[in-house]
């Protein structure tokens, strides 16, 4: 695994040059973690990362996480700060012997903005740039262990899926709180280590929500369901939105519209190639839309890359012009809301390959409750 990481490190130091780029550095973060195989809940603590262009990265940390980031983490120059006496020295000292100021420097996206501002009083003359610029490249194309996770990921996810949607009348009368809890409790039974986002559960005239969570909300008969959940494995998380009527006649409408949502899928899944551009899928799902008279219904973007971060580039959007690439993986999520009546959406998470691409999500793509 060091190796794995070391390999990825050397790449983003390559891409340092290319860019002309000084150094990156790293706050707690999911790059943090691609790149030194360390993480932790982001925390008011200076826990900084310095990746320069040439030479070895440097860890500037409180002294509680040392002997945490030796044993998770490959990078061998760890310097610590007590709380007694703050950050301020050795944070000055490391700029200085990195030699940083007038240079361009690349900070993390999510970095905080006390970070931030103290990384600025200490190198007063660098310009900076966001660290998405190196980053993005590196990790929009997976390697076979980061496909080998979120696979296992959406194998569980396609598993609790079917589970949940074999409930057909059972789930009637229960609040969409409730389902979600049975939703997590079954997730986390199949090897899932946690949630991959919050689940939603929107039932009748909360689907028509594209983020609504779950509510109080009784689930009826003839009630569309969206169903939105996913699990991590290694911080890999799955993906996938299912819409159902678990019992009942659907409303009026809902067949019509649903069966749009499906082809635009469709669309979206035969449009992926090595060669083609987000902005290129994103236009053949809504052409579907366009041509049965519901563009207006599809109010969101078609997709988002998915990795260590549940939203990451490439995003499946108007506009983006990013080439896609074998290793990039992607979800395409069509959806259709009406407002105050109810919401479709269908979601599979796809990878691209050389010629095409393979969904990792696979349960049935069917409004009707699973037997």
């Amino acid at each position: 695994m060091e190796a794995h990481l070391e390999e990825r490190m050397q790449r983003c130091q390559e891409q340092l040059v290319k860019q002309n780029a000084d150094a990156v550095i790293l706050s707690m973060s999911s790059n943090l973690h691609f790149l030194t195989g360390f993480t932790d809940e982001p925390m008011e603590r200076h826990l900084l990362c310095f990746v320069p262009s040439d030479g070895d990265p440097v860890y500037v940390v409180p002294e509680m996480y040392e002997n945490q980031i030796q044993t998770e983490s490959w990078i061998e120059d760890i310097r610590t700060w007590s709380d007694d006496t703050g950050p301020a020295t050795i944070l000055k000292s490391t700029v200085d012997e990195l030699s940083l100021d007038g240079d361009r420097v690349l900070l993390d996206d999510t970095m905080q903005a006390r970070f931030v501002l103290d990384i600025q009083e200490y190198l007063p003359n660098a310009s900076f740039a966001r660290g998405e610029d190196v980053l993005s490249p590196l990790r929009m194309q997976k390697d076979e262990t980061e496909l080998k996770h979120l696979q296992h990921a959406s194998n569980i996810a396609d598993r609790v899926s079917k589970k949940i949607r074999s409930l057909g009348s059972d789930a009637v009368g229960l609040t969409e709180r409730e389902l979600a809890k049975q939703i997590r409790k079954n997730l986390l039974a199949q090897e899932g280590e946690e949630l991959g986002f919050q689940t939603i559960v929107g039932s009748g005239e909360n689907g028509a929500h594209p983020h609504h969570r779950v509510s109080d909300r009784v689930i009826e008969a003839g009630d569309p369901v969206v169903l939105d959940f996913g699990v991590t494995i290694n911080g890999y998380p799955s993906d996938q939105t299912r819409t159902v009527v678990f019992t009942g006649e659907p409303p009026i409408g809902f067949i019509e519209v649903y069966d749009v949502v499906r082809a635009a899928l469709e669309a979206g899944f035969q449009t992926v190639k090595p060669g083609v551009t987000a902005s290129q899928v994103d236009k053949a799902v809504r052409d579907v839309f366009e041509q049965h008279g519901l563009a207006e219904k599809f109010v969101h973007r078609t997709g988002h890359g998915v990795g260590l971060d549940i939203h990451e580039p490439p995003y499946i959007v108007n506009g983006n012009e990013t080439e896609l690439q074998p290793g990039m993986v992607f979800s395409i999520e069509p959806g259709a809301y009406l407002k105050d009546q109810w919401g479709v959406r269908i979601e599979d998470l796809v990878v691209v390959t050389t010629d095409g691409c393979r969904r990792l999500n696979d349960s049935p793509r069917t409004w009707r409750p699973l037997s």
